[in-house]
């Protein structure tokens, strides 16, 4: 049996909201295993808001670069220090990053770290992070990068709180126009704001809905009120979670930040603007960083740190 420490009840509880006690029961129950014991809290309907992304914790910022309007590419750099990320010397590094992203064809992390820096073609994009690292005195880290072209429209990206969040919206439309434009800025906004999985419904995948789908019929095993009801009843009130679930994962099936009456959608302000400038104006996709998705941040002992200083 593992044991179960008062961090891992801590981290448990930060994830999803539950009590204390039901936290240190799931771990219990599932050996320490963090996953499992979301899956035991979500089952029980105790997990009242669980970050599927991990608690987003290191440092560093994400920077987007255009070219044109068919072209962008975000990437994220991460930094030991939130002082660093603020350092000037450290955000300039990253905005050339990501003009090397844009203009690279590399297909993945490896690839673009060993292509000719764009500032010097005599070293490498990692060889001018090692020396970015040297000067700044503080470990860096070139996390990732995405690409988008938009092959029948054009794209439109947003960038919130100084970095922490990087979007890049890909639109299919036939008008690109600064009405369209702006319209897809405000839909980059409602993807850093509410950040959904999926454009549509039609693109959330069937392991998604299965496994949604044992969650919610767990939790209405356990609801009095649904005691001894019929099969027909259970299951359409299981599908009826669902697609509310659905509808808020899913881009298209969002209310629009922005709507005055609180309930016009995504899809229906995208109709309206497609009306009102004659264009056949559709999202394609879209793509959305968070600085530190998925890391933990190192626990930081400030009083040891400065003791093993004065003592080393």
């Amino acid at each position: 049996m593992a044991e179960i420490t008062a961090a891992m009840v801590k981290e448990l509880r930060e994830q999803t909201g539950a009590g204390m006690m039901d936290c240190k029961k799931a771990l219990n129950e599932t050996n320490g295993n963090m996953e499992e014991a979301v899956e035991v809290l979500r089952k029980n309907g105790q997990a009242k808001a669980v970050k599927k992304e991990g608690r987003i914790a290191a440092e560093g910022i994400c920077r987007i670069a255009v070219k044109g309007d068919q072209q962008a590419a975000v990437v994220e750099v991460n930094s030991e220090t939130d002082f660093v990320a603020k350092n000037t010397v450290f955000q300039e590094f990253v905005e050339t990053v990501a003009k090397q992203a844009v203009e690279s064809a590399a297909e993945n992390i490896d690839a673009f770290l060993e292509e000719p820096w764009m500032e010097d073609g005599s070293k490498t994009v990692k060889d001018a992070l090692v020396e970015k690292i040297a000067v700044i005195g503080e470990k860096l880290s070139i996390r990732r990068f995405e690409k988008v072209t938009a092959s029948h429209g054009c794209v439109s990206t947003y960038v919130h709180g100084g970095g922490r969040i990087g979007v890049i919206v890909e639109a299919d439309t036939d008008v690109v126009n600064d009405a369209v434009k702006d319209a897809l800025t405000n839909i980059a906004m409602q993807v850093a704001a509410l950040n959904p999985k999926y454009v549509a419904v039609a693109d959330v995948p069937e392991d998604f809905r299965a496994h949604e789908k044992e969650i919610i019929a767990a939790q209405i095993a356990q609801d009095p009120k649904m005691a001894g009801k019929p099969e027909k009843v259970i299951e359409g009130a299981v599908m009826g979670r669902l697609n509310k679930e659905l509808k808020e994962v899913c881009l298209l099936e969002q209310v629009y930040v922005k709507a005055e009456d609180g309930k016009q959608s995504v899809a229906q302000y995208l109709a309206q603007v497609a009306k009102e400038n004659g264009a056949q104006l559709s999202i394609a996709s879209f793509v959305r960083f968070e600085t530190g998705e998925g890391l933990e941040k190192k626990q930081e002992d400030f009083a040891a740190e400065v003791a093993a200083q004065i003592n080393g």
